[in-house]
């Protein structure tokens, strides 16, 4: 179960709560569980009882044990407790299981791991100024918004030639209207001609989204050097890495098997950050923030990298293929999903050969 599954399953238990009259208060839009603090009890810990206190007019803890009879026996939640005021405390099944879902929905899902409907009734309108990075982050805001179900329109002040080479297309030109929302980062201080005569539209697009709004936005040519320093380069060059690997396992006769084996401790960073893609999606979309998944998506190669070199998916020598290199093999090839997914979602290519 991942972090966005457990979320939607508290919420599910809310409103069985409130269609069953065990509580009374307004369902909540979303709930939010959080990894559990140093200290704390069990995986994940959701204060959503203390927030329906109140308007239920119970005890935060009443409210945490109705809740708490409505999802113990869901899949994937080995224990629920009630810890402090009220809060709702999950450990969840072994984490070999939670593992494996992980990576079974990777696969299901392929790029589109971590989209959902969370915001489908949502209907948005956007707005930008003529200018190359208000035009790409609107884009890229767009795309997030899409992936969680929401429907979403951009306007623009005027129109650009050299827009449709950086993937960027407004739905309307003209002024802003008053039920527009207007997207307005530090300007890039540059022409998209510029840009893409310099940087070409994979870099550029990075380089103009990498950086919170109301940053500048470095678009040196830093963004084209092919080494380590540069986190578009060390972000494509870990995917085209897990498209090597899976080439390479097929060379030697073998494929992976996310089953296999249990996976080895230096696996953990990688597993929780691809356990965690799905709710950093939503959130970015929700804040209108493309930098998050930047930066989620360099987390995600660097976590890959530490684990490739201590746990190599590929036998050497004359070792033969065991069930360990199955199972390091399909975690790679899900971290290769999760980053051309989220490149993707910005308007980048994710290469498999580099």
């Amino acid at each position: 179960m991942t972090p966005a599954d457990l979320s939607s399953t508290v919420l599910h238990a809310v409103r069985r709560a409130v269609d069953e009259n065990a509580l009374r208060a307004p369902v909540p839009a979303r709930v939010r569980v959080e990894r559990t603090r140093p200290g704390g009890t069990g995986d994940y810990a959701c204060a959503v009882a203390l927030q329906l206190a109140g308007p239920a007019g119970l005890p935060a803890r009443e409210v945490a044990r109705i809740l708490r009879e409505r999802v113990a026996a869901e899949p994937g939640i080995g224990r629920v407790e009630i810890t402090g005021p009220g809060f709702l405390s999950f450990t969840l099944d072994a984490p070999a299981d939670r593992d494996r879902a992980v990576l079974d929905a990777v696969r299901e899902r392929g790029s589109a791991y971590g989209h959902g409907d969370a915001l489908r009734n949502e209907e948005l309108r956007f707005h930008h100024a003529r200018e190359v990075r208000a035009a790409v982050t609107a884009d890229a805001v767009r795309r997030l918004l899409t992936a969680q179900g929401a429907r979403v329109r951009v306007g623009c002040e005027g129109e650009a030639e050299e827009w449709g080479r950086l993937g960027v297309s407004p739905d309307a030109y003209g002024p802003v209207a008053p039920e527009d929302t207007v997207i307005c980062p530090v300007p890039a201080g540059a022409s998209a001609g510029e840009l893409l005569e310099r940087l070409g539209a994979d870099a550029a697009r990075w380089g103009l989204l990498r950086p919170a709004a109301h940053d500048r936005a470095p678009l040196g040519d830093g963004l084209l050097v092919q080494g380590e320093a540069n986190p578009l380069f060390r972000v494509r060059y870990a995917h085209a890495r897990t498209r090597a690997l899976t080439r390479g396992a097929a060379a030697l006769g073998f494929t992976s098997a996310p089953e296999a084996a249990p996976y080895d401790p230096p696996a953990r960073p990688l597993l929780d950050l691809l356990a965690d893609h799905p709710g950093v999606l939503l959130a970015a979309a929700r804040h209108r923030a493309p930098d998050r998944v930047a930066r989620q998506l360099e987390a995600v190669a660097h976590a890959f990298f530490d684990f490739h070199d201590c746990c190599p998916p590929l036998p050497s020598g004359d070792e033969k293929p065991s069930a360990a290199h199955r199972s390091r093999l399909a975690l790679a090839e899900a971290a290769g999903t999760v980053l051309a997914g989220g490149l993707s979602l910005l308007g980048i290519s994710a290469p498999a050969h580099l």
